[in-house]
């Protein structure tokens, strides 16, 4: 998942040696990364994204840092996941983009409209009030956390409900960094096909990230296009429900630029970075660098991601957002295999 915002905790170390207070939280992440990625050498079926968001968990969980480390934790989550995407971008080519985010479209609109259906049907039938429903729905349809927020800027919905949302979509981004590699090849899936389920069934781009480089470096490529592609439709899916909510209060209801954003900057930056790759700016020796620095960005954003993790607010929520998220993370997944095999991807 993609953490959110925090405020920042002034604690005696800040203040007494004016310490930035990004600094715990990120020193904190790449710690956690340098483990992972150690590990993950020594264990490459898993991979450091992999390692790292376990990591990220179980300090969370037995030690919890703190408050005064969540500045770090939320900026190296979400800025440097962004900065990881566009150093990837450098190793594609802007033609290998296009096609791949157009060929990956009818899987990917069969699985949010399964999404969308099904969070208002089982919702209702779980007693989900709408608002709540509907970000589960969007949040396990299209992108997470980023979902989730640009929800809660059209439509009227308690902060509780916002934190039930994200916490319940984050349970189902640990279980599919974990569960998908080893499914996908015990399923025989090849590069592209894993990619693709990646890219349309896991929630967040972070999960999809670490799941797809853990399966191999060409399927995270391929997923992590899909992905973005998948980011983009949240921007239509917004608008809808903006005019719906309008319809329903008689209040116009304009998405938030801050939330939401036209198109995401660092989406720019990779589509940007991958043109210039095609320019043949960039020789073979750079995109060996600029990918192994994405891929240890990436396992420092996947530690912070886990130590964003919060078990109060996801007992909080109770079962029935968990048993809805979970039917519905099942339903979109097992959508994009069954897809993939009519459409002869498989």
């Amino acid at each position: 998942m993609e953490a959110g915002a925090h405020s920042v905790v002034e604690t005696p170390l800040v203040r007494e040696r004016r310490l930035p207070p990004l600094v715990p939280g990120l020193a904190l992440a790449i710690a956690l990364a340098v483990v992972a990625t150690l590990v993950g050498r020594r264990v490459p079926v898993v991979g450091p994204a992999v390692v790292a968001i376990v990591l990220g968990v179980i300090v969370r969980a037995v030690f919890d840092p703190g408050a005064w480390v969540m500045p770090g934790v939320a900026f190296s989550s979400k800025k440097l996941l962004q900065a990881a995407i566009v150093l990837l971008g450098t190793g594609l080519s802007l033609g290998t983009v296009v096609s791949t985010g157009v060929g990956s479209l009818p899987v990917m609109l069969v699985t949010i409209a399964v999404a969308l259906g099904g969070g208002r049907v089982l919702g209702r039938a779980l007693g989900i009030e709408a608002p709540l429903r509907t970000m589960l729905a969007v949040g396990t349809g299209i992108c997470g956390a980023s979902a989730i927020a640009a929800v809660a800027s059209v439509v009227e919905v308690e902060a509780v409900d916002v934190a039930y949302a994200i916490s319940t979509i984050f349970v189902f981004n640990v279980t599919a960094v974990l569960a998908f590699p080893p499914i996908g090849h015990a399923l025989g899936l090849g590069t592209h096909a894993f990619g693709l389920w990646a890219g349309t069934a896991v929630n967040d781009t972070s999960s999809v990230v670490a799941a797809g480089y853990a399966y191999s470096h060409a399927a995270g490529d391929y997923a992590v296009v899909v992905k973005l592609t998948r980011t983009l439709l949240i921007i239509p899916i917004v608008l809808i429900l903006a005019a719906l909510e309008q319809r329903r209060t008689g209040e116009v209801a304009h998405p938030s630029r801050r939330k939401m954003g036209i198109v995401p900057l660092f989406l720019v930056g990779f589509v940007l970075a991958a043109g210039a790759n095609s320019l043949g700016l960039f020789g073979a020796t750079a995109r060996h660098d600029f990918s192994t620095v994405a891929l240890f960005l990436v396992a420092v954003a996947l530690a912070a991601v886990g130590l964003s993790a919060q078990p109060a607010r996801i007992r909080a929520a109770g079962m029935r957002p968990l048993v809805l998220g979970g039917a519905l993370w099942i339903a979109v997944a097992s959508t994009s295999l069954a897809v993939q095999a009519l459409t002869g991807v498989l």
